[in-house]
Parts: C-alpha cells; structure tokens; sequence
C-alpha cells in the first residue's frame, strides 16, 4: 500500500519532523485536539480519492471538495496563452489557502499547467499539488536558499502565481487587509521583464481567527498559531461563493526609478485593493 493510500497529512509525522525527540512530550490531548483542528480525516479522504491526479485536475477537484465558488470578473484581462510572453500574477491573500487553490485552477487552465507557486515546503507532501510549486522553507536549514529558489521559479519558462504579503490578510484597526507586501514580486519582474497582473479575491476568515492572530502578535508569540486554523477557515468556508476580479497587466517598465521597490509594491497593493 503506498503512503497516500495510508496517510499523507500526519500529525504525529508532522511533529516528529519538526521536533524530534521532543514530539514524544507532546500530551495525547494536544495531538488529538491538533488533528481535529486541521480536519485529518476530511483531508486524507481527499487525498486518497483523487490520489491519481497531479497539477490543475487536482487543484479543480480540490474547490470541487470544499464546494468553492467564485465569480470572475475580468477574465478578458488575462494575456493569451499563446502570446509568448510570461507573466507574474499577484493576488491579496484573504483566505489564506482555498484562495491560491482557486487561483491556481483559473491560471491552470488558462495556461496549461505553465504556472508555479512559490510556497511553504510544508505544502510539498501534498503529491498532486507538487508539480505546481517550487518549494521554499522559510525556517530551518533551507532559509539561505530562498534567492536561489526565487531565481529558479522566475527564471523558468513558468508564469510565477505569488501572494506578496507572505501571510494571509488581518485585520488592523478594524480593517481586513493583507500586510504590507514584500518588493521581491516588483525586482524580479523587472529583472526578467514579465508584466504583472493584478488580481483581488473577496472574502475573510471568521472573526475568531483574527482574534487569535492579534492576541499571538500582541504577546509577542512569534510561532504563527493562527496558521494552524486555517484548514479549520478552509472548512468553514465550504459552500460559500467568493468574488474575484482580475485587473489588467501593468507593464514591467511601470517600475522605474521613480519609486522605490517597496514603493511600488505598495502601488500594485493598492491597485489590487481598488479592483474590490
């Protein structure tokens, strides 16, 4: 039996990886109450029922499961296929999950699986989403390989689908929006020349989860707990429908020295927020 067909998200697994010897301190409870919260079961029963699909079929299964639906808007916005070109797609992250399943489904099937996520390596143990991303471990060993794995997703002939923020949106004096996004989407399309599309995802998480994400932050908790949540979001989710616009691409020569990196991510930001 392979180890799809046993269990690919695993807890106990999960912990051992990341802690050791120490996993074994962990009270049974705390194990149990984890693996309620990231619905194992649910998640496996997916994953064993579509274990023979890889990259877009999987993703579209995937939205099938959590019975997402999403209205677009300004699909004549996305370049042609056929146009020779390639392209960075930016997007707010407001879901923090289900959001870039979704996306990915779109642009998958626009363009024939030629896209890839830059994404947690947590996010590798899942087969079928695998082909799709290029693994990046923001902690531990691999955390000095982050330019190198950069340079390989913008330097392959892929279009690079990124939420620039890193986390998923809080909420900030009453306000649900991503944190300020990171300039690297900005020196890289630049540098290999690929206009950036502009893309907004309606939608927010429950209140209970931004709660947590402040109280983590004001305690000056630097583990993301809230992080752990967000399967328990996907769930919660399940038969809503969300809206999605898709803006039209800003030329790569947008970006002169006029502003600074970060200031003109902070533009496309702000542009990405006016399509709501």
């Amino acid at each position: 039996m392979d180890s799809i067909n046993e269990k690919t998200v695993d807890i106990e697994q999960v912990l051992k990886s990341k802690m050791g010897s120490k996993a074994k301190w962990v009270p049974r409870p705390v194990v149990k109450w984890l693996k309620h919260i990231i619905h194992e079961d649910w998640l496996n029963q997916f994953l064993r029922d579509n274990r023979d699909l890889k990259g877009t079929p999987w993703l579209e299964a995937c939205v099938k499961y959590v019975d997402m639906h999403v209205e677009v808007k300004g699909l004549e916005n996305l370049p042609a296929k056929d146009d020779g070109r390639l392209y960075t797609f930016v997007s707010n992250h407001p879901l923090g999950g289900i959001d870039g399943v979704t996306l990915g489904s779109i642009l998958g099937r626009q363009y024939d699986d030629r896209f890839r996520y830059l994404v947690n390596d947590l996010l590798m143990t899942l087969p079928g989403l695998a082909p799709l991303c290029i693994p990046i471990n923001k902690t531990g060993a691999q955390s000095r390989n982050f330019p190198a794995m950069v340079e390989a997703g913008f330097g392959s002939e892929n279009h690079i689908l990124m939420f620039p923020a890193g986390l998923c949106s809080r909420q900030q004096n009453g306000v649900i929006r991503d944190l300020p996004w990171k300039k690297t989407f900005i020196t890289k399309s630049v540098q290999t020349q690929r206009d950036v599309v502009p893309i907004h995802f309606g939608g927010q998480n429950s209140k209970f989860f931004y709660r947590l994400a402040n109280i983590s932050k004001r305690l000056g908790i630097k583990f993301n707990i809230a992080m752990l949540f967000l399967v328990d979001e996907m769930y919660k989710n399940r038969g809503k429908t969300f809206p999605v616009t898709i803006g039209k691409p800003i030329p790569w020569q947008t970006f002169d020295k006029s502003k600074t990196p970060a200031q003109w991510a902070q533009y496309v930001q702000d542009e990405v927020y006016k399509l709501k």
